[in-house]
């Protein structure tokens, strides 16, 4: 055969067509594999998007817009006026003030204590540690309102066994009122909300010493290291990371933490001492109506909490400590 002739003919490109058929039939399968961890994701990216993403861009929207809430009512547009009024409410600077005290109070209970408990039963047996993990945890999973309760009785000024005990025991003339006394309310609920918040910090802090390589701790023993010099050498930096992971959750959602007892026990009182940010919020957004107003102050707490966090981040990685 004339191949000068067949290639003008085309009958060499026959050949050379089917195999490039054949290679795209073959990429197929390896495009569709590649996008097959994604159809997985699908599901989950779509719940994700529809019941936080919607709602947070509807929020931003309605930031900008007079609204009531009432299906039948028109939302009428406002510009930048929700978030002038929120800025300049008398009872902001109250409740900014009240945000930071239960964030600072919030930290020994989320950093000071859980650490000293999760060093001090880092060497109890596996059966014990097991059984104090489930019970140090158990306020965690009781429902605010129900602990709520509890804590108003034992708080009580005239039933409540702590009144009762200071009296008997330390001979207190007056009883404390927890919840109605302006001094000692936002106290009263800066405690609950961290007893609350032990367990948590507890067994977080548990499961990162479990991560740490024992041999470190044989060497210092070896060297004849001090109970308290192995913390401060070896366990604090080694936690490090998680250390600083538990600050930015407390500072984050120490007010959210507390929104529950607050409405539950004070609804902000006395005189607005207990009130908060996130109590703001909630009672412009379902109290009064005003959803403008709502949204203005959570887009505020949006944009002001996700600075904190990104701030946050980069210390993390500035300051933490890796075994690598």
């Amino acid at each position: 055969m004339n191949y000068d002739s067949a290639a003008a003919t085309g009958t060499l490109s026959q050949p050379k067509a089917k195999l490039r058929a054949k290679k795209e039939r073959q990429a197929l399968p390896v495009r569709l594999a590649k996008l097959k961890p994604y159809l997985y994701l699908l599901p989950v990216m779509l719940s994700i998007a529809y019941w936080i993403y919607r709602p947070l861009i509807q929020t931003f929207r309605l930031s900008f817009y007079e609204w009531n809430l009432l299906p039948t009512s028109a939302e009428k547009y406002v510009g930048m006026k929700n978030f002038r009024n929120i800025v300049t409410l008398p009872e902001m600077g109250t409740a900014l003030l009240n945000t930071l005290i239960y964030t600072v109070g919030v930290i020994p209970f989320a950093l000071i204590i859980p650490i000293a408990i999760a060093i001090m039963t880092d060497n109890i047996g596996k059966r014990s540690k097991n059984m104090y993990r489930a019970l140090i945890f158990l306020p965690m999973i009781m429902a605010p309102v129900a602990v709520s309760s509890v804590w108003r009785w034992i708080m009580h000024p005239t039933n409540g066994i702590l009144n009762q005990t200071l009296q008997s025991w330390f001979g207190l003339a007056e009883p404390i009122r927890f919840f109605s006394d302006a001094k000692w309310a936002i106290w009263s609920i800066t405690f609950i909300t961290g007893w609350k918040l032990i367990g948590f910090s507890t067994l977080i802090f548990s499961a990162a010493m479990t991560g740490i390589n024992r041999e470190y701790y044989e060497a210092a023993k070896i060297d004849r290291a001090s109970r308290w010099q192995i913390v401060r050498h070896i366990t604090l930096p080694l936690l490090s990371p998680t250390i600083l992971f538990m600050t930015m959750l407390s500072t984050l959602f120490a007010s959210e933490w507390s929104f529950s007892y607050v409405n539950v026990l004070t609804q902000g009182g006395p005189l607005g001492s207990t009130t908060n940010i996130y109590y703001l919020l909630w009672k412009y957004g379902f109290q009064t109506f005003s959803v403008g107003w709502s949204s203005a102050a959570a887009v505020l707490i949006f944009i002001g909490f996700g600075i904190i966090a990104l701030g946050f981040m980069k210390l993390t990685r500035k300051l933490s400590f890796f075994d690598d």
